[in-house]
């Protein structure tokens, strides 16, 4: 595997963020050229915290200074500057909420500019975003829909990854009561569209996969007995996805029951499901692989991962913290970017457009 520069974006300050990334970068900065976007305070603080020798950090004033160092050493780059001091741990303000989101941004910048093969995003807190003020902060719902934004593109597909099987989500961050009207063919074909490139893409030369695709209602909707998502929204997506993917080598089936294709997937039987909505994809993710789960957003122009858990400011300063959900966030950005740029999940599809963005 080649050397890639993946620039990884720290999360708040006063959560776990700075401690996970700096253990995980370390872990990785051997094998690749890392840089952490956020404050050099944080960083430092993370590494005495997890014990990790102040010497493997560097203080950069640019990105590409820390594409130049050592193997082994990880660059730290605030484009904040000198103006920013992080909070307490466990007890972050509305500028720890600014100073979280301007390092995604620069991230996100960095990677949309050429600049990283790929950004990594650490854990941030939606809510004290959303007090920082601005109007980014106050749309700010996630980093899948603010990077769709940011980066002006058409649609985003939210997506869980692990060893045992790939998950992506029709819908994301929206009311429940919600969820039905934006169930339609072209949202069901456009997630299962994305999710067959993604699998395809990290399955080359291996058997093809196999996706199943989740009902809305109990028991794939009984015939019509228990809702009429499936046979007005859910089946036709299906068959639209397999005139999008053409002859490519993937078996999609469905809809199935929820409970069932997650049950298969679990034992192998599936490489990836298609969920409707946010919990019914991440309930299971999480029981078979929290920790260690990473999210990835497709169809981006960029490549994008990230931890599958949040700020967890009660452990805050403690070292109590798991850097296995980064370190394998860190290594599916690596191996993403190894991919024919031609190949990639965000790459522009060979066939028609798969639809028009969703309401996130």
């Amino acid at each position: 595997m080649k050397s890639v520069r993946l620039a990884v974006s720290i999360g708040c300050p006063c959560g776990i963020g700075p401690e996970v990334s700096a253990e995980a970068a370390a872990d990785a900065a051997s094998a690749h050229r890392v840089l952490l976007v956020g404050a050099w305070d944080a960083v430092e603080r993370a590494a005495r915290v997890k014990k990790i020798a102040r010497a493997r950090f560097v203080q950069v004033a640019s990105a590409s200074e820390a594409w130049e160092l050592a193997p082994g050493k990880v660059g730290v780059w605030d484009p904040l500057g000198d103006t920013f001091r992080p909070g307490r741990a466990g007890h972050p303000t509305p500028a720890d909420g600014a100073a979280q989101l301007a390092w995604v941004d620069a991230a996100c910048d960095l990677a949309s500019r050429g600049d990283a093969d790929a950004m990594v995003t650490g854990p941030v807190s939606k809510e004290i975003i959303a007090l920082s003020g601005g109007p980014a902060a106050s749309l700010f719902l996630g980093h899948t829909e603010h990077l769709q934004r940011r980066l002006r593109a058409s649609e985003v597909v939210m997506a869980f990854w692990c060893e045992k099987f790939t998950t992506a989500l029709v819908t994301t961050h929206i009311p429940l009561s919600k969820v039905p009207r934006a169930i339609t063919e072209s949202a069901v074909a456009s997630a299962m569209y994305w999710l067959a490139r993604f699998l395809l893409a990290l399955r080359t030369g291996r058997r093809a996969p196999r996706i199943a695709v989740c009902s809305l209602n109990p028991h794939a909707g009984e015939g019509g007995l228990l809702g009429q998502e499936e046979s007005r929204a859910i089946a036709p997506g299906i068959a639209r996805a397999r005139d999008l993917l053409g002859g490519a080598r993937v078996t999609l089936e469905g809809p199935l029951g929820a409970e069932t294709a997650f049950r298969k997937a679990n034992l192998g039987g599936y490489d990836g499901v298609l969920a409707m909505y946010h919990d019914q994809a991440t309930i299971p993710m999480k029981l078979v692989g929290f920790g260690e789960s990473v999210n990835v957003s497709l169809a981006l122009p960029i490549i994008r991962t990230s931890v599958d858990h949040g700020t967890a400011y009660d452990i805050a300063g403690t070292g109590k913290s798991d850097a296995r959900g980064m370190k394998e966030a860190i290594a599916l950005a690596a191996r993403m970017a190894q991919v024919t740029p031609a190949e990639r999940p965000g790459a522009p599809p060979t066939r028609s457009a798969p639809g028009k963005s969703r309401t996130r």
